[in-house]
């Protein structure tokens, strides 16, 4: 929008101004003020890049928390859960009703994990990762 701008503000410079070195420094300052704005979006969305590639402890955090949950639900229903009722049984207690959820759901959410795991495998043996 600026560009457009340059030639008729330039155009105007040749009616008030008298000065020819004033007049060509103000056409100078003119035609490189959208550089200069666009030179200064680009260092302050750097800054931005930088203060979010920082991150935070949740940022970071979130996909080993996803893993943990979905191996502890995994251990409860494939190895606690059964191992607790052959327990209860074996020493003749009474076996009470125990919590159980829906496995494809935790399957699902297991099975990208992994998914995604092996791909960032992946990308850790190509060097794309740092």
């Amino acid at each position: 929008m600026l560009d457009k701008l340059i030639g008729p503000v330039s155009a105007i410079l040749d009616k008030f101004v008298e000065d020819k070195d004033q007049k060509s420094a103000l056409a100078h300052e003119i035609a490189t003020m959208a550089e200069k704005m666009g030179h200064e979006v680009a260092l302050a969305q750097i800054e931005v890049n930088k203060m979010e590639a920082k991150g935070n402890w949740f940022q970071s955090s979130w996909r080993p928390l996803v893993g943990w949950v979905c191996a502890v639900a995994f251990g409860w229903h494939f190895v606690f859960q059964p191992l607790l009722i052959f327990i209860l049984t074996y020493t003749g207690q009474p076996v009470p009703e125990l919590p159980s959820f829906d496995m494809s759901a935790l399957m699902t959410v297991l099975g990208g994990l992994l998914g995604l795991g092996s791909l960032r495998t992946f990308e850790k043996f190509k060097g794309v990762s740092k």
